[in-house]
């Protein structure tokens, strides 16, 4: 079976046909690879919680001992039963990617779920799965507008309250990068506001905070710009201002993911950065598309994709451990701002 876009695998996963035996789930959004790879497990009614009947594997630790996937998919639970294997932050490891080509031409009684990261085009684990009829390969791209939307609705839903149109857009503004980090920030202000009539666009300031607007753009236009001096000044006011970092980089992932859409148009039609802004770029704000021409220029899709991988690990690094985030997320922010200067 071929790669199956989001959609398409959420329909398999409500509907009543049979599982397929190995899925491989990956892509930069980290939080909703891991959310799907939770519902493919839920989906195969394996008890989770049993360590005879579900083995985790981390994809490094295939390397050290490449028979061992072979071996845990081919032994039997200790009770009988269903079994899962479950390899977690796969990448292109050699021995992950001989079994699984290995495993689809034996078609396996055992279940297989591999989480992994930014697999491109080409990748040999992406490969190896989308050549073999008998597995799955679902992609997990960070969170569009109106995914998010779908994402706020679903939760407030679920709750039965209300949003402001106002109250929406702020929080749009501080979602995107990780679905379960915003998943997790919807859900905060759900229960913030649960007593209240609806939520209003204040409730999203108190418990989420409000991001310095002007701060944010002169951060943003001083590191595509390559001003060192001038993006640590923004970031200080907006540390300052008491702003969540991880709000600081959801901005500036949000910024990168606009301009590999728009690299990837350069290189695909051959046009320049100023052309590709005339036809594609008319949501940008006349007063920054130098700016963006600029970092057009600078930055190639191999560094945008590196970059947006550093980008998506660094917002989820940041909400789990907010006491070092702000120093390394400095020291990420500066490193994007020495790139982004003009070699002439």
């Amino acid at each position: 079976m071929s790669e199956l876009k989001p959609q398409e695998f959420d329909r398999l996963l409500r509907g009543s046909s049979a599982l397929p035996r190995i899925i491989v789930i990956f892509g930069p959004d980290r939080g909703l690879v891991s959310e799907r790879a939770e519902a493919a497990a839920v989906r195969t009614g394996i008890a989770l919680n049993d360590p005879f009947a579900v083995t985790k594997i981390e994809a490094s630790d295939l390397q050290k001992t490449p028979g061992r996937l072979m071996e845990e998919m081919q032994s039997i639970g200790l009770f009988g039963g269903e079994k899962l294997v479950w390899v977690r932050n796969a990448a292109n490891e050699k021995a992950l990617v001989d079994g699984v080509t290995a495993l689809a031409a034996a078609e396996p009684e055992t279940y297989l779920i591999i989480e992994a990261g930014d697999l491109k085009k080409g990748a040999a684990l992406r490969k190896a799965a989308e050549a073999a009829r008998s597995v799955v390969s679902v992609p997990c791209y960070a969170d569009d507008q109106a995914s998010l939307n779908s994402l706020i609705d679903d939760i407030l839903n679920e709750t039965g309250q209300r949003i402001t149109p106002g109250a929406r857009a702020r929080l749009l503004d501080n979602l995107g990068g990780d679905r379960r980090a915003s998943r997790g920030e919807i859900r905060k202000l759900a229960l913030y506001c649960a007593h209240e009539p609806q939520i209003e666009e204040q409730h999203v300031l108190d418990i989420i905070g409000d991001v310095s607007e002007t701060s944010l753009d002169n951060l943003i236009d001083a590191l595509l710009g390559g001003d060192a001096n001038a993006m640590i000044a923004a970031l200080e006011a907006l540390i300052s201002a008491k702003t969540a970092i991880y709000q600081v980089l959801n901005a500036v992932l949000r910024q990168f993911q606009m301009l590999d859409t728009l690299r990837a148009e350069m290189d695909k039609s051959r046009v320049s950065a100023s052309q590709v802004i005339q036809t594609h770029g008319k949501h940008i704000f006349f007063k920054r598309r130098n700016v963006v021409t600029q970092a057009l220029s600078v930055w190639t899709t191999p560094k945008l994709s590196r970059e947006l991988s550093r980008l998506q690990t660094m917002v989820l690094t940041s909400q789990k451990n907010p006491q070092i985030a702000d120093s390394v997320a400095a020291q990420l922010l500066l490193s994007l701002t020495q790139q982004s200067v003009v070699r002439r």
